[in-house]
């Protein structure tokens, strides 16, 4: 990897479609590497996600704030939090004044299983990158969504 025209083997019409194709790309292989990570937790990134949200709200908040504060939005989220709660990470809590307000808080075993992730988690790739390129790279990315 280093070249996208030479790791896909294919020509560009100009740079700006390069460049496009090149975050598609890159962006792929990002997700490949963190679901190569995550799968000894036996989470995928967005729950990582989901946890990462619950451990930073340092109390229990609606299904909605977890859906809105989310890196990457996730339709099925409830399903992703059905399987968190099932493996006992995370804890639904009604609301008791409106039965369809739900309520999510992370468990215990949600805050050990982000304490252990935290000691390994490494991207090493990012690593290529000095702190000047990757604030040129973010700003980059930023303005693209503007």
């Amino acid at each position: 990897m280093g070249d996208i025209s030479k790791d896909i083997n294919s020509k560009f019409p100009n740079n700006k479609v390069k460049a496009f194709i090149n975050i598609k790309y890159t962006a792929n292989w990002i997700t490949s590497k963190e679901n190569e990570f995550f799968r000894p937790y036996g989470i995928s990134p967005q729950q990582y996600n989901i946890l990462r949200i619950l451990r930073g709200a340092k109390k229990a908040i609606k299904v909605q704030t977890i859906k809105d504060r989310m890196v990457e939005r996730a339709p099925n989220a409830t399903r992703l939090m059905d399987k968190l709660c099932e493996k006992k990470l995370i804890e639904r809590i009604r609301c008791e004044h409106d039965r369809r307000v739900v309520y999510i808080s992370i468990a215990e075993e949600g805050l050990i299983l982000l304490n252990e992730i935290d000691d390994t988690l490494q991207f090493k790739f990012i690593e290529n990158l000095t702190e000047e390129e990757a604030i040129t790279l973010s700003s980059l990315l930023d303005k693209i969504r503007q």
